[in-house]
C-alpha cells in the first residue's frame, strides 16, 4: 500500500515538473515574438520574471518532494516513537505542529528568494529584511494558535466517533466559512493598516456602485500595501455585515477613478453571481472527498509505516496529501472560476465601463508584469483566470498576435 501512495504522489510530482518545464519552454519562445499588451522591453521583463519564478517553483517541487519521502520513509515512525510517553492528546498536538513548522522552516528560503531576489530584482519588493521576519514571525504564531486549536478539535472528534471523518469535515468546513469572514479583520489587525477611503467623491461612487448590486458593507479602505510590494490589487473580504471593500494604495496611486470604479465593477460581479459561495462549495466538495478518503484508509498503510491508526497519523498523513487532491481537483476548480471572472468583467462592464475595465485590466498586467500568454498545460491545471487578452477580446478590445514576426534580433539581452 505505501507503495501505491509514494507511486501516486511521485506521479503528481512528475506531472508539475512536465507542466513547468513546457511553461518556461513556452515563454522562452514566445517571448521572442511580437509584444503583446506591452512595449518590448516590459513585455521581456514580465516574460524573465515569470520564467524565473517558474524555476523557482520546479525548486521547491524537488524539496517538497523530498520531504515527502523522508516523512514517509521514517521520519513519521520517528516522531511517532520519540512522543510515545506524552499524554495522546499532546502527543498529537507536538506531531502534526511539528510537521508543520519543520515543512514550513525547510520552505522558508524559497518565500525569501522570491521576495528578495527575484520580486526586488523587477522593481516589486518594498520589504525590509526585518519586515519579513516579524510577518513570518506573527504567521507563524498564528498558524500555532489557530492549528493547535484545530488539531485538538480534530483529536477529540477521532477518539469519540465512528464517523470522526464526517464530524471532522465539518468541523473543518466551519473553520474556513469563519476565515472567509474575518480574514479582512485578521489582515488589518496584525499586518496591513488599513484606514476609511478619505476621498468623499470617489467614496460616493464606489457606494453608489454597491447599491447597484445590494453589497452591503461595513466600509470602503485603504491598505498601506505599498510597504511591502509594489503591484496593484483589491478585494471585498468577509461575509454577511462583516464585508469590507478593500483598494491597495498601489492601486489608488496607478489608476484613475473611472478604470478603479470599472475594477470595483467587476469585483461586485463575483458577489452579484455569489462566486464567494461557489468557491467555499468547491472546496466543501474537496474536503469532503479527502476526508471519506482517509476515514477510510486500509489499516496495512499504518501498519507499512510502522506507527499506529492513530489520530496524529491520520492528521499528518492528510496535510502530506493533501497537495495531490489540491492538484487533482484544481482543473475543475480553474475550469469554474475562468467561467466566472468573464461573467464579472461583463458586470463590470455594465457597472463601470467596458473602455474603463479594458484600460484598467492593461495597466495591470502593465504594472503588475503579469505575462498575457501561457501553454495550454500550464493554464489547464495552474491558472483561474483566462488569458488577459481573451478577456480583453470579449470585452471588444481587439488584440492582434504576430506570432510568426520575431524582433530583427531574436531576443534582445537582459
Amino acid at each position: 500500500m505505501i507503495t501505491t501512495v509514494i507511486g501516486v504522489y511521485t506521479l503528481y510530482i512528475i506531472i508539475r515538473l512536465y507542466v513547468s518545464v513546457m511553461q518556461i519552454g513556452y515563454i522562452n519562445q514566445i517571448k521572442c515574438k511580437g509584444a503583446v499588451l506591452m512595449g518590448e522591453r516590459e513585455y521581456l521583463d514580465a516574460a524573465n520574471y515569470a520564467v524565473a519564478k517558474e524555476k523557482l517553483g520546479m525548486m521547491e517541487t524537488f524539496v517538497e518532494y523530498g520531504l515527502f519521502l523522508l516523512w514517509m520513509g521514517g521520519m513519521m515512525a520517528w516522531l511517532d516513537s520519540a512522543l510515545v510517553s506524552q499524554t495522546p492528546l499532546t502527543q498529537t498536538i507536538i506531531a502534526v505542529m511539528g510537521l508543520i513548522v519543520i515543512n514550513g522552516l525547510v520552505m522558508l528560503p524559497f518565500g525569501w528568494i522570491a521576495k528578495f531576489k527575484i520580486d526586488a530584482k523587477y522593481g516589486f519588493n518594498r520589504s525590509s529584511t526585518g519586515q519579513f521576519v516579524k510577518d513570518t514571525l506573527i504567521s507563524t504564531l498564528l498558524t500555532l494558535v489557530i492549528g493547535s486549536f484545530m488539531v485538538w478539535i480534530v483529536s477529540l472528534i477521532i477518539t469519540s466517533s465512528e464517523l470522526w471523518w464526517l464530524w471532522s469535515f465539518a468541523f473543518i468546513m466551519a473553520v474556513v466559512i469563519a476565515i472567509n469572514m474575518f480574514f479582512p479583520t485578521i489582515r488589518a489587525l496584525f499586518f496591513d493598516k488599513v484606514t476609511p477611503l478619505e476621498d468623499p467623491e470617489l467614496r460616493d461612487q464606489i457606494e453608489a456602485l454597491m447599491a447597484k448590486t445590494g453589497f452591503v458593507s461595513s466600509g470602503v479602505f485603504i491598505s498601506d500595501a505599498s510597504k511591502r510590494d509594489a503591484r496593484l490589487n483589491a478585494y471585498f473580504g468577509g461575509l454577511g455585515k462583516s464585508k469590507r471593500v478593500i483598494l491597495f494604495d498601489t492601486l489608488i496611486q496607478k489608476l484613475t477613478p473611472s478604470e478603479l470604479v470599472a475594477v470595483l465593477g467587476h469585483e461586485l460581479g463575483h458577489f452579484a453571481h455569489g462566486d464567494l459561495y461557489k468557491n467555499i462549495t468547491m472546496v466543501g466538495v474537496m474536503l469532503f472527498g479527502m476526508f471519506a478518503l482517509f476515514g477510510n484508509l486500509p489499516e496495512t498503510l499504518y501498519m507499512e509505516l510502522g506507527v499506529s491508526q492513530s489520530p496524529h497519523i491520520v492528521m499528518m498523513l492528510f496535510i502530506l496529501l493533501l497537495p495531490v487532491v489540491s492538484f487533482v481537483m484544481m482543473p475543475l476548480m480553474g475550469i469554474m472560476s475562468r467561467h466566472n471572472e468573464y461573467e464579472a468583467d461583463r458586470t463590470g462592464a455594465e457597472l463601470g465601463g467596458a473602455e474603463h475595465l479594458v484600460n484598467a485590466l492593461k495597466k495591470l498586467v502593465a504594472e503588475n508584469k503579469s505575462f498575457p500568454l501561457s501553454h495550454p498545460l500550464y493554464r489547464f491545471f495552474h491558472t483561474t483566470h483566462p488569458p488577459v487578452v481573451d478577456r480583453l477580446r470579449a470585452l471588444g478590445y481587439d488584440i492582434r498576435i504576430e506570432k510568426d514576426e520575431g524582433y530583427a534580433d531574436p531576443c534582445p539581452n537582459d
